[in-house]
């Protein structure tokens, strides 16, 4: 299994499991976050590029995975993830270029990943 199957199967089971616990405040959560991410007057490409770049900023691995993800689905090219990552680590500083290292190793596996299929 690779870096991005073993992030999408963990993040799927532990959402399950926490959605099981039928907890009325983490699902209005998890609702708002996937409305806030919906298509509207803002389209869906320029969210992901906000919430990776806020993502990376705050140092979230996971945060990072997720929008990258949904980047590279929403049609972001390599120039444009670049871009990102360049805003994220000047508002950010030295302490993003760890994460930036990770970034970069996900979004070559995601390009890769997508090569085979």
């Amino acid at each position: 299994m690779n870096l991005i199957e073993e992030f999408n199967d963990y993040r799927g089971r532990m959402n399950e499991k926490i959605m099981s616990a039928d907890n009325k405040v983490i699902k209005r959560f998890f609702n708002l976050d996937t409305n806030a991410y919906s298509e509207g007057a803002v389209d869906v490409k320029t969210k992901e590029m906000i919430g990776l770049a806020c993502s990376m900023v705050l140092r979230c691995d996971d945060c990072i995975k997720y929008h990258l993800g949904k980047s590279y689905e929403a049609g972001l090219s390599k120039e444009e993830v670049f871009e990102v990552f360049s805003i994220a680590t000047l508002i950010g500083g030295s302490i993003v270029i760890p994460h930036l290292r990770r970034a970069t190793e996900y979004w070559e596996l995601l390009e890769e990943e997508n090569k085979n299929v």
